[in-house]
């Protein structure tokens, strides 16, 4: 657990979150309670990207996904996007990626994006694939209706060229279909800015998640929030659907198998 006040040099025990969902939420009141414009809310929060980013792979994090832009934002003002969309341009720097050893992924409905951002996207894909320490996976032009609709749509599709049964359609052809089969459930969503709502993001994929909300705006969410983010989620008994004893006999097995 987190035994030391100074987050450069606190250490988290075990389990750390294999993979971490984050709705960052909160730019553009944190913006607007400093008399700025909610795209200053924006800049802010990619500095804070940078942070929990760098935090994350020194925890030993392999997965994190950030709910960036959603496909419900596009009703949002023409100058906000336009800000946005130019702030993903900016952010997308080798740095936070080369330094960090991330690799970098999107999921989305790209194709909605400006010319310019689907290029330097899949440029950055590209440029990370080789890096190893973690995968960042950007939610950009997502909502996870749209996501779970496609995915319906490919395996009808499917199914209907093959011929085969519906019978055989299981969960595992649905998350087989969906943005995400390259990598695994979350394990911890965190939402900050103080709502307590999913927004549209990953349902299908965070059917056993465990979910912390907290009131830090993202552009004040720091390490130590992180890790109190995960010290809640280390306190908590992932059941599965079984009960308590179940899972308290399994790792009692597993220990005894680990000191064989």
């Amino acid at each position: 657990m987190i035994s030391c006040s100074n987050h450069l040099s606190r250490e988290i025990g075990s389990p750390i979150p294999e993979s971490i969902a984050i709705i960052m939420d909160g730019n553009g009141r944190w913006a607007t309670e400093r008399g700025r414009d909610r795209s200053y809310g924006h800049q802010a929060g990619v500095e804070t990207v940078r942070r929990i980013t760098s935090e994350c792979v020194r925890l030993g994090v392999k997965y994190l996904t950030l709910y960036t832009f959603s496909t419900e934002n596009w009703s949002r003002p023409q100058a906000e996007i336009h800000a946005l969309m130019g702030l993903v341009l900016t952010s997308l720097e080798d740095e936070i990626f080369m330094k960090n050893n991330v690799r970098f992924r999107v999921i989305g409905d790209v194709a909605r994006l400006p010319k310019d951002v689907q290029d330097k996207l899949h440029a950055t894909e590209e440029h990370t694939r080789d890096n190893s320490a973690m995968t960042m996976v950007v939610a950009l032009s997502y909502s996870s209706r749209w996501e779970i609709t496609k995915a319906v749509r490919e395996i009808a599709e499917e199914w209907k060229a093959s011929g085969k049964p519906e019978t055989e359609i299981t969960e595992e052809t649905v998350s087989e279909h969906l943005e995400t089969a390259f990598m695994p459930d979350p394990d911890l969503l965190i939402r900050t800015g103080g709502e307590y709502r999913i927004s549209n993001y990953l349902l299908w994929q965070i059917a056993y998640t465990e979910l912390y909300f907290t009131p830090v705006y993202w552009p004040d969410f720091s390490e130590d929030d992180l890790h109190a983010a995960i010290e809640s989620y280390q306190k908590r008994q992932r059941r599965f659907g079984k009960t308590e004893r179940q899972v308290e006999h399994s790792a009692k097995e597993e220990r005894e198998r680990a000191k064989e």
